[in-house]
Parts: C-alpha cells; structure tokens; sequence
C-alpha cells in the first residue's frame, strides 16, 4: 500500500468518531472517514504508517443498506458541518451508543468483575435522543469566503476537508428559518457593496465570520459581525450601520435583541474577540434551561443545543439524587455554572471552578439572577484553584473539555475521596482514559449513559456515575 494509490473495499465498521474501516480483499484495513457501514467505497491513500492506511473518500459505489435514498439537506456531501445526514436519527443513535459501549466496556468489565460489580450491560443504559433532531441549534459561526479561488462571496460552512471553500448553506437543516434569513441577507447585502472578505493565506480583506445565536424558549437572537480593521473608517461606519439596517428589516420568527461588530485582527483562523461594539440593541440575549433562567453573551460557553441540554442535566441531575442533598458539590470545569444553578436547590453550596474568567463572571450574573445565593465560582486551572477552597467536598461533578482531565489535576481530585462523582464527557476517549486511572484508584461505574446533543454530528455526550469502594 503505498500514498496516492486508488482502492475499492466495503465499509464494516464506524470507530468513533466517524472512522470508517475499510477490507480490502487482501485482508488489509483503511481508515475512510465520512462513511457508513456497508458501503463500497472508492478511497486514495493519503498516509501509510507502521502497515496501517488512511484514505481520501473518492466515491460512494454502492449505497449501504442503512442509508437513506436521498439525505434531507441539499447542502449534505459538500459541506464538512454534518457527517451522517444520509442516515436515519435512529440508525445514527445505534451507531453512536455501540461506539461508546465498545469503548468503555473494555475498560469497565475487568474492574466490575474483580471487585463483584454488576455486568456492564446492567449499568450501561443506551442512549437518549435530542428532543430536536432537527433545527435543535442555537448558535452557528457562518466563515465568508469564496467556493473556488477568486469566486464570487459566499458565506457559511467550509467545504468538506477544504480548509479553504465555502458552502453557502442557506436552508441548513440543524438550524432553524431564522438562522438562513440572517444568513442570505447578510450575503446579499456584502455582495451587494462589493466587500471583501479576509483571505487566510494572504491576510488581507475585511469579513471574517457571522456568529448567530437564538434561544430556543424566548425566540431573542443576537448577531455579531467579526471583521478585520482593514477598512477606511468613513466607509466601514457606512457599512455597519446599512448592515444593522438590513437585518432590521427581516421578518422572522424570533426577535433580534442586538446586532454587533467585533474586530478580529489575529492570524488564526477562529472567532476571537478584540473589541465588540454594539450596533444596535444588546449585547446579550437569555435563555431557559429546566426552569432557569441564563444571560448570555456571545462568546459565553452554553450549549448549543437547549433542549439536549435538558436532558443531559436532567441526567446529571438525576444520578446525583440523594447523594448530594445537603452536601458541597463541587462543579468543575464548570462554564458558565449551568450544572451548578440546577444542583444548587438540593445541595448545601456548590463551587464552581472554570478558568475563562468570561464565563465565571456569567456564571456569577446568572446565579443571582434566578436568586441562587449558596453558588460560589472561582476563575483559574482546577489543580491550582482546588488548594484555595476551604470547604470539603461531599460530592464532585467534573465537566472537562473535549480532551478531558490534566492527569495532575485528576489526582488530585481522586485524594479527595468523595464517595461518589458524576462525569460528564462530550468525548468518549478521552473519558475511557481518566477511567481506567479512576477505576485503578478505587472507582467503579455505577451507571453508564449516553445523551445525543448534536444529530447529525458524529459527537455524543456520556454521562458516568461513580462510587468509591475501598481497596
């Protein structure tokens, strides 16, 4: 097998996240992404490492037996946003809750066996669906950019594996009408005054992204501009105010609570904040999860699917239950302290450590306003900020990042000792690593479940509830 070589070979399997494994029929495997199980793919070989394969899809030669006749969003194979839109929401759901078991129960049944633990098909509860499989989005970052060098504006999703194209996805089907109304006039409107966008390998232009945030409870939308200061500054002022205008005079379903112009000047290539300037309205919008209510900005951390949200914290809820009534819980990598306001009437405080200081200080706001008054929540790195806090905790909820827990910083939680812990992780590796440490440390699983917050996506959420049983 060597690069740039063309093969054929059907698809047997999906590894998380979205890893095809591809037989070739001298019994080789290739690693194919964006495929399903059961297709006969064609696939150019990109990498070859120690006799191991990674391929380029080329084409789809024979459709799985699972797969849809047609997927529901036009935009679906071009655009690198959705990656089983040809697959139905339940297939999606088994193949995302075998992924996960097959992950996890290799790491979990040896401990549960050597220490006369249940089966972990008897701790492993499934997976729960969004309540929204589509439309369940409540924010997109749009890109400006071209769909072919020297192109005319577009303005949306990049192209599947470009880092450079761009798909204009008016009718997105993971966002709802609003979001493509926003979206074509604002277009519309840049093409129109003939604005440049930024170009990442040149570094020159002005657009850079459109960031659109809508709650799903109230309808409020906020949307911000994010440009470079490469623009006469007469002409720029021009531009935003006819900007706010158009968007103003869009009928939609929610309401627009603030437009804004953020400037972005660095190199990389992501949304960054260097100065935002309300042009009209606010510069915050708020939203409703389980009954309470949050203030958010636009770039406070929450997550984006509001209904999913429910059901993962009504989840976390539930396997603390009693034992965290009356107790300190501590939330940590807590954001902006959702976890902690909805554990907050049942225990008797709840600490909160994130480190962006942006969203402690939303966590803040939002505790008093829904008259929270025994949350606590501190800025900086979890290992650091652990030594600072006096009270001991009864019980622990940990929320990492995608890369999960700083193996110093899990030690040190792990000395706390507290008889059981809930973690949630929007990443099911990194989960399966800090298990196999907790579990040498003395932790079992005691219930396993996975919660679909992104259809569509190859993400999924795991929630895992875990005692402390001695050595």
């Amino acid at each position: 097998m060597k690069k740039g070589q063309i093969y054929e070979g059907t698809v047997a399997r999906i590894d998380f996240p979205n890893k095809g494994i591809v037989l070739l029929e001298d019994g080789k495997k290739v690693i194919v992404k964006n495929t399903l199980p059961g297709q006969r793919v064609s696939f150019a070989v990109n990498k070859v490492r120690k006799g191991r394969g990674e391929g380029r899809l080329l084409e789809v030669l024979e459709k799985s037996p699972l797969e849809l006749a047609k997927a529901p969003c036009r935009h679906f194979g071009s655009c690198g946003g959705c990656t089983f839109l040809n697959l139905d929401y339940e297939g999606q759901m088994a193949l995302k809750e075998r992924q996960v078991r097959e992950l996890l129960e290799p790491v979990c049944a040896p401990y549960q066996e050597q220490r006369g633990g249940k089966a972990f098909s008897d701790i492993f509860e499934g997976i729960k669906g969004s309540p929204r499989q589509f439309a369940y989005r409540n924010k997109m970052e749009f890109s400006f950019g071209d769909s072919c060098k020297d192109g005319p504006l577009c303005l949306g999703m990049h192209k599947r594996g470009s880092f450079h194209d761009i798909v204009t996805v008016a009718g997105c089907k993971i966002v709802d009408e609003d979001f493509s109304r926003i979206l074509v006039a604002a277009l519309s409107y840049f093409q129109e005054n003939n604005t440049p966008y930024y170009h990442k390998m040149r570094h020159v232009g002005y657009l850079r992204h459109l960031l659109v945030r809508k709650a799903t409870k109230t309808g409020e939308i906020l949307v911000d501009l994010v440009t470079t200061g490469q623009i006469d500054r007469e002409r720029e002022s021009g531009l935003l105010a006819g900007f706010g205008e158009s968007l103003r005079q869009l009928k939609m379903d929610g309401t627009i609570v603030g437009i804004l112009h953020t400037r972005n000047d660095s190199l990389a290539d992501a949304v960054i904040n260097e100065g935002t300037d309300i042009l009209y309205g606010q510069d915050y919008f708020y939203e409703e999860i389980l009954g309470l209510r949050f203030r958010i900005t636009p770039f406070s951390f929450f997550q984006t699917n509001s209904l999913g949200a429910e059901v993962l914290y009504e989840t976390a809820r539930e396997y603390v239950a009693d034992d965290g009534n009356g107790k300190v819980i501590y939330d940590l990598y807590s954001g902006t302290g959702t976890i902690a306001q909805i554990l907050a009437p049942v225990a008797k405080k709840v600490i909160g450590v994130e480190i962006v200081k942006e969203a402690v200080e939303a966590a803040k706001e939002n505790a008093s306003l829904n008259g929270l008054r025994n949350c606590e929540f501190l800025a900086g790195d979890v290992f650091k900020a652990l030594d600072g806090i006096e009270e001991m905790p009864g019980f622990i909820v940990l929320d990492p990042p995608r890369d999960g827990i700083h193996p110093k910083a899990l030690e040190r939680i792990i000395r706390y000792g507290v008889k059981k812990m809930v973690y949630i992780s929007c990443k099911p590796t990194s989960l399966a690593r800090d298990l196999e440490v907790l579990q040498a440390r003395g932790y079992m699983a005691e219930r396993v479940c996975c919660v679909d917050m992104f259809p569509f996506s190859a993400n999924i959420e795991t929630v895992c509830l875990l005692h402390r049983r001695d050595m």
